[in-house]
């Protein structure tokens, strides 16, 4: 499980390096509407929409985002709904442990998870695709460090209800890995451009973890109401596209928007 898992994020990493560096901003685009539709039709299965119903959910988010992409709607709306997403609406439905049976909200709250991430994709990409890996790579870090550290020291669980495997000491180990990492790219990265001091740098990366964390165990939470272990099969040893991306879904949107307001 382990080895598949590895070998899969290895070929994962070198493809995304390849269309993240080497192609142009248009194809990139294309890249992440693929990615943003397969979401769609992951989130449809764990909607339980009949067939007939994802193709009508994901042909009405074709039309929806090249509209979005065109028109001169604000990105910042976007990523302020996802904001508000993440920090109030999640938190309470996890915490009231509600159960959403309809479908038709299942389907908007499908795209208020996967559309502001492919928006960040794009617009963190457009400004630099090293912001985009990043901070991108802070999660991945977060997640290797929380898998390692949990299988090791684990005792005391997260979040029992919902996601058993997680434990507190995933999250410290977490903590410590992205911590560290931070500090490097801080301390890389300041060498050449303007970047807030080391002392602001970290309590935002733990802000970033916990974002992570509550992306993680939301989809966690939807995979258990629909009653699934994983969101699909598309990635050998890690299941299907959202649970390689949940965590993404929390803080890309929060990182486009810093990168908005900073200008």
């Amino acid at each position: 499980m382990l080895k598949s898992r590895i070998i899969t994020a290895v070929i994962l990493l070198l493809l995304l390096l390849l269309v993240l560096f080497a192609l142009p901003g248009s194809w990139w685009t294309a890249v992440v509407v693929l990615m943003v539709m397969q979401g769609v039709f992951e989130w449809s299965k764990l909607s339980g929409l009949t067939r007939a119903q994802a193709l009508i959910y994901a042909a009405l988010t074709l039309l929806l985002m090249p509209v979005l992409i065109a028109s001169s709607f604000p990105h910042m709306w976007i990523y302020a709904a996802s904001l508000l997403l993440w920090a109030v609406l999640v938190p309470v439905w996890m915490a009231r442990g509600f159960r959403l049976e309809n479908r038709l909200l299942m389907c908007i709250a499908g795209w208020a998870v996967l559309l502001p991430t492919g928006f960040a994709m794009m617009d963190l990409r457009a400004a630099s695709p090293w912001l985009l890996l990043i901070a991108m790579s802070l999660v991945w870090v977060a997640d290797i460090g929380a898998y390692f550290s949990g299988r090791k020291f684990g005792k005391h669980k997260l979040a029992p209800g919902i996601s058993p495997g997680k434990t507190w000491e995933g999250v410290a180990g977490a903590l410590l890995c992205t911590s560290i990492y931070a500090l490097i790219v801080w301390y890389v990265v300041g060498q050449k451009q303007e970047v807030p001091p080391a002392v602001f740098v970290l309590p935002a990366v733990w802000v970033w973890v916990a974002l992570a964390v509550l992306g993680d165990l939301f989809e966690s939470l939807i995979k258990r109401q629909a009653g699934v272990k994983d969101s699909g099969s598309l990635l050998p040893g890690h299941g299907g596209l959202l649970d390689r991306i949940d965590a993404l879904t929390s803080t890309l949107p929060l990182a486009a928007m810093i990168m908005l307001m900073r200008g």
